[in-house]
């Protein structure tokens, strides 16, 4: 049966637009594949250590010369590599923090890429289908005024497709402050209506990513 791999990477728990919108999804893939697999990693709140040298070493090195070290380090990104490469489509929630992605996801990046294997010239899980739910308080679409400040679509495009083979797809909720900060106000109906073709894009997307696996 079809799997899917599931990431979530906000740090907030309950009010979490990236988490409602990637359950909107999830709950969408599952209804057309109800026996199918989900493999979901929480990686706020059960987030993977640093990679390390033992980590970086090992990965140039055959198992049989591991140290003891070497070994347990490998070992994660053996779990975290095979993830990937066992899920028919890939979903990832992907709020901006400063700019940029959380770092608790580019520390599965991390662990994840390893040339000769998942990134390189034939990329082991290449050409899987990814939803990345790219969340931001703002806006930092073309014509914004913060558009080159705009550091999550960029990178993930440039590392899930352009190392990892995989074909990627951006779903942007915008404004999801404008609740919060006053001086936001005047923004609220945007982001109510971002949030709604957030929602509404999620449900479409996995329906085309369980039908594409069910091929």
């Amino acid at each position: 049966m079809p799997t899917l791999l599931h990431l979530d990477s906000s740090a907030i728990a309950d009010g979490s637009v990236s988490r409602e919108v990637t359950a909107a999804f999830r709950a969408a893939w599952q209804a057309e594949h109800p026996e199918g697999t989900v493999i979901y990693r929480d990686l706020a709140a059960d987030p993977l250590p640093h990679l390390d040298v033992h980590g970086i070493s090992a990965g140039f090195a055959p198992a049989e010369a591991h140290s003891a070290e070497q070994a347990a380090a490998f070992a994660l990104r053996e779990q975290v590599m095979a993830e990937l490469e066992q899920a028919d489509a890939v979903l990832i929630g992907s709020p901006m923090y400063n700019f940029t992605i959380p770092s608790t996801l580019k520390t599965w990046l991390d662990h994840v890429i390893l040339v000769g294997r998942t990134a390189g010239e034939t990329p082991s899980a290449k050409g899987t289908p990814v939803t990345v739910v790219a969340s931001r308080g703002g806006s930092y679409a073309p014509g914004a005024p913060r558009e080159p400040f705009e550091f999550v679509t960029t990178y993930l495009e440039k590392v899930l497709t352009g190392m990892l083979g995989l074909e990627v797809d951006f779903i942007v909720p915008e404004f999801t402050l404008a609740a919060a900060v006053p001086a936001m106000a005047d923004f609220v109906p945007k982001a109510v209506e971002s949030k709604a073709q957030a929602l509404e894009q999620a449900a479409h997307r996995a329906k085309e990513a369980a039908a594409r696996a069910a091929v």
